[in-house]
């Protein structure tokens, strides 16, 4: 092995336990009880994120490149692959709180054994070998990334559905802006824009088939909708207006009931929300957050607005360069409000997840990759929004102006929020 084969499987190595490190860090204050929830399809009991990260290197990494490797348990590619169709049966979905066996301790064991097997390939691979493994190994950390994010948002809504509503975990203070960062519409010029990723480092295949966009001149809000915004939309009958609901998004809040985002709640004639540290006072200069699509749609119309597409929102990002932001290395863990004194553009990183009004279709070009990986992205790409931007639970050095998120429209258990545009 050279010298400098050595050096970048050293530093892929310190990655490695870094993230799988933070995982962990993101599980530690919870009950082993808390680990085995799962209070609705789309949440997964943390247990099964553990493991599931993990098997995904023990499937994609070990397995075929690691001689002599035997799995860690034979029955663990059953329980604990997700939705990988080319490599075999596996648990439903619905049915992953089903899993109270195996029991904590033995994840974590299968996590180490996993972390070992991995230091002792890295430490033993030539630089053509360096060369195949390396980006399977990249792609693992960032689906491991991916896992922490929706860690943390599953972790939210499993102690919400908790009587007591537990805290996660003390709150760490923010600065947060004693008055609201007035509305100001930023101009962003016509014209053609660029597309897609054009580095050479790590993205996702969604991110691929650079391609050129026509775009008419818009403007753009220069800070996410405010409770208290989205507050007003309510107080002036908002739910209840049909004019202002796409129809299928009317049914879906008619036939859930719903009155205000996720986690509201009305107490002595104040609105409170439920946040990772409890029950709190609702802020009105935080942004909203965890609205569906059709939420922040109808909030749009109802505010004589509408949503930024996709292509609108990374151009945005190329006029207004993006500054760094709240993200989950902040362990506020809820987003926090725009900075009074501030010109230009906040908020386009972290904080809230940005619906747009884009649906997720593949980009020109798109091909997806050979085998069970190539199941990764493309297979979803149908009936989904993109989101763009990042959010308060999302690892600084996993977003970028081009990463595409989706979700279907009545989805609100992420961290989700809306950015006006003119």
């Amino acid at each position: 092995m050279s010298t400098l084969t050595a050096t970048i499987n050293a530093t892929f190595l310190q990655r490695f336990e870094k993230i799988r490190n933070q995982t962990e860090y993101i599980c530690a204050p919870l009950e082993p009880e808390d680990t085995v929830v799962q209070p609705m399809i789309d949440v997964s009991p943390p247990k099964w994120h553990m493991a599931h990260t993990t098997w995904f290197f023990e499937e994609f990494v070990l397995k075929p490149y690691l001689t002599g490797y035997k799995v860690f348990h034979p029955d663990y590619s059953f329980l604990f692959n997700s939705y990988y169709n080319s490599v075999g049966n596996r648990v439903q979905r619905a049915q992953r709180s089903t899993l109270t066996r195996p029991p904590l301790r033995d994840i974590y064991t299968y996590r180490q054994h996993v972390n070992e097997h991995i230091q002792k390939l890295l430490q033993s691979i030539n630089e053509a070998q360096a060369s195949e493994i390396l980006p399977v190994l990249e792609l693992g950390l960032q689906h491991e990334q991916q896992h922490q994010e929706l860690l943390i948002t599953d972790i939210k809504y499993i102690l919400s559905t908790n009587p007591l509503l537990p805290k996660y975990k003390q709150a760490k203070l923010s600065e947060t802006s004693a008055t609201t960062v007035p509305a100001e519409f930023l101009e962003v010029p016509g014209g053609i824009y660029t597309i897609g990723y054009k580095g050479e480092d790590f993205c996702f295949d969604n991110e691929l088939g650079v391609h050129q966009v026509l775009l008419p001149d818009f403007t753009v809000m220069n800070r996410l909708v405010t409770n208290g915004e989205y507050l007003d939309f309510m107080q002036a009958g908002g739910y209840k207006d049909f004019r202002f609901w796409l129809d299928e998004g009317l049914t879906f809040i008619k036939t859930n009931d719903l009155k205000a985002p996720l986690y509201w709640l009305e107490q002595d004639g104040e609105w409170h929300r439920f946040t990772m540290h409890g029950l709190q006072k609702l802020n009105m200069q935080e942004p909203v957050t965890h609205i569906s699509f059709y939420e922040a749609d109808a909030f749009a119309n109802w505010a004589g607005k509408r949503l930024l597409t996709e292509f609108e929102w990374e151009a945005a990002s190329q006029v207004y360069q993006p500054s760094i932001g709240n993200f989950v290395e902040s362990e506020i863990l809820e987003p926090t409000a725009a900075q009074a004194g501030i010109k230009g553009m906040q908020q386009l990183y972290g904080d809230t997840w940005e619906w747009t009004y884009s649906a997720y279709h593949p980009y020109p070009g798109f091909s997806k990759a050979p085998g069970a990986l190539g199941e990764y992205n493309g297979k979803f790409m149908i009936n989904q929004m993109v989101l763009r931007g990042g959010s308060c639970a999302t690892p600084q050095n996993h977003i970028r102006t081009t990463y595409r998120n989706f979700f279907h429209p009545d989805k609100r258990w992420q961290y989700t929020g809306i950015r006006l545009a003119n």
